[in-house]
């Protein structure tokens, strides 16, 4: 029974948000509860929801703070330069613009954190590819895909669990999976080309004046030229961002991104009276100081995000009306990101306090096909694909991926060969609602979930598979 409501649990769950029947929070709350209560829960179920919310809540308060220190580095132009700076290097090119950001997301990904890398690419290109025209859900399912792929890094967390979980060295189980790791990353290059290409034939070609790359003058005219292409008048004022499809395919898009701030037209206003840049160097500083120390792991990432976004505030608005207008102009993402990662506990408490994952876990090994025993290597690389989209990596490597390694170790694979395989789903499980720091990218691109999954789950299986596939071609995962 338990088996029974938990597979309908999450296919009731993924059908309301990907058809837009219902907001990820609702479904995130209301699914889990009906279902919970149905599995004879009763009143515990408030234990257990409380349970996941306390498991969850720090990385709630991190996301909280992260929002506002680095929305504020955006209002005082901090990443204006770096955005000027592509914009010479990608010129009219979109596909070099998609190109870029798979290359941006992979280099910063190397830290290990997809919620810093996700705030890092969407802060410095958001706001190119809204001049260009280009869909901000192209930049969501690049850096999703580029970050997931990079997520086995053993210090990333996935490959440090299953070591852990299944009592190997993570070296054993990284190491002989680079070549998965390279294949899986020239995929996402593949992707983001054809991605690039794709917009390219979309928007047209088109020209990016000079006064985009410079400062306006203080006696010339305020306004931003900001492109010559279809249907933009005479440039001198940022023309509407295109239509981004009609929803009628699986790569339509349907919902325009919402407002961001220091964005007019989809421009970047260089005129905002948020800038501060005089104090450009003394926020850089700032910034690195964070990106430091969170890569030292000294300090608790959501008391090192609460003291940077209290420094950044008193830095560059010393009022207290200041402060907290900079706090309002972001207070939309915050709420967005913060109520899905608290509603996510609600699914993650359900789950794990019914027992539900547990007895899928169970019901799986004892429903395997007995033909399937030697091949239980690439059976669990593909059962990882969907199994961490719909729980989180903690309760997979700790829960069900100890059951499928006593299975196949009935038919000689090793532990390490069982973690190998295990990690491959990692692009997948990036991409799932459960993740907060998936929440934290499309509520700084400003799309939805359901636009996101629509272009980026059968991607993300691909590259999924063909790191599997690699794994067993060069024999580091056995057939």
């Amino acid at each position: 029974m338990l088996v029974v409501l938990g597979l309908l649990m999450v296919v009731t769950f993924m059908f309301l948000i990907i058809t837009k029947r219902a907001t990820p929070v609702v479904a995130l709350i209301l699914v889990p509860v009906a279902f919970g209560l149905f599995a004879g829960a009763g009143l515990g179920i408030s234990d257990m929801i409380s349970d996941g919310i306390k498991d969850l809540a720090p990385t709630a308060a991190m996301l909280f703070f992260a929002i506002v220190f680095f929305g504020i580095m955006i209002d005082v132009g901090l990443f204006d330069p770096v955005v000027r700076l592509v914009v010479r290097l990608v010129r009219d090119d979109p596909a070099k613009l998609v190109v870029g950001t798979a290359v941006l997301a992979m280099i910063v990904s190397l830290d290990g954190d997809g919620s810093t890398t996700f705030i890092i690419t969407t802060s410095a290109l958001l706001p190119l590819y809204l001049k260009l025209g280009v869909s901000p859900v192209v930049l969501t399912v690049v850096a999703g895909l580029a970050n997931g792929t990079m997520n086995i890094l053993p210090w990333g967390g996935p490959t440090t669990r299953a070591a852990a979980a299944l009592g190997v060295s993570p070296s054993d189980v990284f190491v002989p999976m680079i070549p998965s790791l390279v294949v899986g990353l020239i995929v996402v290059m593949i992707f983001s080309y054809h991605l690039g290409i794709m917009e390219r034939r979309r928007i047209g070609k088109i020209e990016i004046r000079e006064s985009v790359l410079a400062r306006s003058g203080s006696g010339g005219d305020s306004s931003v030229a900001v492109l010559d292409g279809p249907g933009t008048g005479n440039g001198t004022t940022p023309p509407a961002r295109p239509s981004m499809g009609t929803g009628d395919g699986p790569d339509d898009i349907d919902e325009t991104p919402a407002s961001n701030s220091g964005f007019t037209g989809g421009a970047l206003d260089e005129n905002r009276p948020t800038l501060r840049p005089k104090l450009l160097w003394v926020n850089a500083g700032l910034t690195v100081a964070l990106l430091a120390v969170l890569g030292m792991d000294v300090i608790s990432i959501p008391v090192l995000f609460m003291i940077a976004a209290g420094i950044a505030l008193v830095i560059n608005f010393p009022r207290v009306a200041e402060q907290q207008a900079a706090i309002t102009r972001h207070s939309s993402s915050i709420v967005s990101v913060v109520a899905m990662v608290l509603a996510a506990a609600v699914l993650t408490g359900v789950m794990s306090g019914t027992g539900m994952v547990e007895a899928i876990a169970q019901w799986l090994t004892g429903v395997l096909p007995t033909f399937l025993g030697p091949h239980m290597a690439i059976v669990i690389g593909v059962l990882s694909i969907p199994f961490t989209f719909f729980m989180s990596n903690d309760a997979f490597y700790f829960g069900v991926l100890p059951v499928l390694s006593e299975t196949a170790g009935k038919y000689g694979i090793d532990p390490s060969e069982v973690a190998r395989a295990s990690i491959t789903g990692q692009p997948f499980h990036m991409q799932s609602p459960l993740v907060p720091a998936i929440l934290l990218l499309v509520a700084l691109a400003g799309v939805s979930l359901a636009d996101h999954h629509k272009k980026v789950l059968w991607r993300a299986g691909l590259v999924s598979l063909s790191m599997l596939g690699v794994g067993v071609l060069v024999g580091v995962i056995p057939f």
